[in-house]
């Protein structure tokens, strides 16, 4: 069947001043069209972009696009985090799992999503790929549609078929997709967080695991295990060792036996060819991956993420550095709350004990303006590369010696001084 495109500058002419458009992201951030709407700098005024994480460069952050952009961001990706900390954005913090119905609800309506799309298959369908998360929300809830049709955008099974007829504009393109290789950035430190969290998972448990290089470490730590699943909100090339091993066969879930189920990935291209048209894999909204009654119903359900620093009573903050807006909640609270009501669930925050700096991320207090996104009620075990902390049940200052036990010995001195000015003598 023969599908009549759009060009590039006719696709972006319906973008209007004064609107607010939805940007598909991570691996599929549609920069083509980024790049074509950047070209209207001079005639577009005050339009609002809101966005999970994206992609590339992003040229609409520039400070010359000021008075024609403003980001109002619910993750902040290290291509818009300058300006998102400045007068030309701003951070809406939200639950992964809840950002679909802020735009169904018409609470943000969208007046445009902009997406990145597989071609259509014989029947009119495109996919959304590698990143169905919140963008099959805003595609439905939008009142224009555009896209760029890609053969390189793998075609994923799930929920994120979207018809031709539904665009308002397609353009074809021709473009790699964005790549990640969290597996360069391991340290000794990740790869012996790895080995203690592994230690901690048993065979036939369903993984949850958050972006980074402390993940892909606990997968290459994972080797020995048997029948392990997974529901993930997303994952990376992490996971391919443990499929092809048969470490990963999802055989004892609850939800979606047999298959992994996400709401997108970003990995490499090899990443990409693997889950193209592969039924083993299931992309679904991140409003029912991240739905904790749905999380919980896995057996052995383990949640593990990451976060930028945790006072000495376990509350985390994982998404700004004192008042700079360095991230987004994400889906950490929604999988923390699903693993800890499984039957057998573990929710662990990894981390390693100091910053690049060498301050370390166990502090007496958190920063003035930090963020809480995981409270301590919340807050089970916690992992560096000096040890496991087990928090759950424990008052305040159990939980600031365990603490302290994992923290880095160049800090201990400090913490100790801190616990004894808050907590004073033990008693027992």
């Amino acid at each position: 069947m023969h599908y009549k495109y759009n060009s590039p500058e006719s696709a972006v002419q319906l973008v209007k001043s004064n609107q607010r458009v939805f940007i598909h992201g991570s691996a599929a951030t549609p920069t083509f069209l980024i790049q074509e709407l950047a070209k209207r700098k001079e005639e577009l005024k005050n339009v609002e972009l809101v966005s999970i994480s994206t992609f590339g460069s992003m040229p609409l952050a520039d400070e010359a696009y000021g008075e024609s952009f403003f980001f109002n961001t619910f993750f902040v990706s290290s291509n818009i985090r300058k300006t998102v900390n400045s007068e030309r954005g701003d951070y809406v913090p939200l639950f992964l799992s809840e950002i679909g119905q802020l735009f169904r609800r018409k609470i943000m309506p969208l007046d445009v999503a902009i997406v990145h799309v597989s071609e259509p298959d014989t029947h009119g369908f495109c996919s959304l790929g590698v990143s169905v998360d919140i963008a099959k929300a805003a595609v439905e809830s939008a009142k224009v549609v555009i896209a760029q049709a890609n053969p390189r955008m793998p075609r994923t099974h799930g929920d994120g078929h979207i018809h031709f007829s539904k665009f308002d504009a397609i353009v074809e393109v021709d473009h790699p997709l964005h790549e990640i290789n969290y597996a360069e950035k391991v340290t000794a430190s990740d790869r012996q967080i790895g080995r203690f969290i592994s230690e901690l998972i048993e065979d036939r448990s369903t993984l949850q695991l958050g972006v980074g290089a402390i993940p892909d470490a606990v997968l290459t730590a994972l080797k020995n295990h048997k029948d392990l699943g997974v529901h993930t909100e997303m994952f990376s090339n992490g996971i391919i060792d443990l499929l092809e091993s048969g470490t990963i066969t999802n055989a004892y879930k609850k939800k979606h036996k047999g298959k992994i189920l996400t709401s997108f990935a970003a990995g490499t291209k090899k990443l990409y060819d693997i889950i193209h048209d592969n039924p083993l894999f299931t992309f679904q909204e991140a409003e029912y991956v991240n739905d904790s009654a749905i999380i919980r119903k896995n057996p052995k359900m383990v949640s593990i993420n990451s976060c930028l620093e945790i006072d000495l009573t376990g509350q985390v903050c994982a998404d700004s550095l004192g008042s700079f807006q360095y991230s987004g909640v994400g889906g950490q609270m929604d999988f923390m709350r699903g693993a800890s009501l499984s039957e057998g669930g573990k929710p662990i925050l990894a981390l390693r004990s100091i910053t690049k700096d060498g301050e370390s991320k166990i502090v007496p207090f958190l920063k003035e303006g930090a963020g809480v996104v995981t409270t301590r009620a919340h807050v089970h075990y916690v992992v560096t590369e000096f040890g496991v902390a087990y928090l759950y049940g424990k008052n305040l200052r159990q939980r600031a010696e365990a603490l302290r036990a994992i923290a880095h010995p160049d800090h201990l001195e400090k913490l100790d001084i801190a616990i004894f000015e808050r907590f004073g003598k033990k008693l027992f």
